[in-house]
């Protein structure tokens, strides 16, 4: 397909459900062997108030367990590796944290990427600025990751968001740092051209997934994840977002071909897909 042809976006109410139309899904698998990457918070977890408490369930973890006993599943998500690794707990799987800038393969170790230098410093930086302007901000929280400093408003009151927003406008101002939105989250990255798509991209090369007769497919829920979807219309992959439309009321729209509704759906699909 051609670049223009993968940044179509289309509205959330207008993708065929995968669990209630499995045609759809057969269709674009096609026969192949389906390559699944997966986002954790809000795909694999619900939503909520903080981080600490989005806790894989005993069923989503025996889902994600057993179809990985059948095809290859990577687990790419914003948060730090060795964070979502332990959440997950499921060793055998391939894991990209911070969004794609820090991967682990079992047996192989971690994965360099070229370019990612050291911004050890930058990062410093930007969480002092954050503190300075957030710490006095009932609900404001700063989550200090290995590639990335986030700043959640889910608790923040709509009275003190504009003091909120002045001090992330000051921090995105700082040279060499770029801003990422999420669901109630900005989050601040080195100025890097690296994102969720892009390590999709470099874990099918690197693995050796990257055969006409695979099929990648990216299941996931934010804004973040765009950056996936929209690469896999070129490499005849799959996005599978997870949204209610009904329950969204904010007329996005997403560079994904199919949607379930949460997370719970999430897991009767790989249940429906081993079948």
């Amino acid at each position: 397909m051609t670049d223009a042809t993968a940044q179509i976006a289309t509205p959330i109410e207008s993708l065929p459900d995968a669990l209630a139309d499995g045609v759809a899904l057969r269709g674009a698998l096609a026969g192949r062997t389906p390559v699944l990457f997966l986002d954790y918070d809000g795909t694999l977890t619900p939503i909520v108030d903080r981080p600490e408490d989005a806790i894989l369930s005993a069923k989503g973890r025996e889902a994600v367990r057993a179809l990985a006993a059948k095809v290859p599943v990577a687990v790419v998500s914003g948060r730090d590796r060795a964070d979502v690794e332990a959440l997950v707990g499921i060793p055998e799987l391939i894991y990209a944290g911070s969004h794609g800038f820090d991967i682990r393969v079992p047996g192989k170790g971690e994965v360099a990427l070229d370019g990612l230098g050291d911004h050890v410093g930058l990062l410093d930086q930007v969480e002092a600025q954050l503190h300075a302007g957030l710490d006095s901000i009932d609900g404001a929280l700063i989550e200090r990751k290995k590639f990335s400093i986030a700043a959640h408003y889910r608790l923040v009151s709509d009275g003190d968001y504009p003091a909120f927003r002045a001090c992330l406008d000051r921090v995105a101002a700082m040279d060499g740092v770029k801003e990422k939105l999420g669901k109630k989250v900005f989050e601040f990255q080195p100025d890097i051209d690296w994102d969720k798509g892009k390590a999709v991209l470099h874990l099918r090369k690197a693995l050796g997934l990257d055969g006409d007769d695979m099929a990648a497919m990216f299941f996931g829920d934010d804004v973040t994840d765009e950056d996936a979807f929209k690469i896999l219309p070129g490499i005849g992959g799959i996005g599978v977002l997870v949204a209610a439309p009904e329950e969204d009321g904010t007329g996005r729209l997403t560079h994904a071909q199919v949607r379930v509704a949460d997370p719970d759906a999430v897991y009767r699909l790989f249940q429906a897909m081993l079948g």
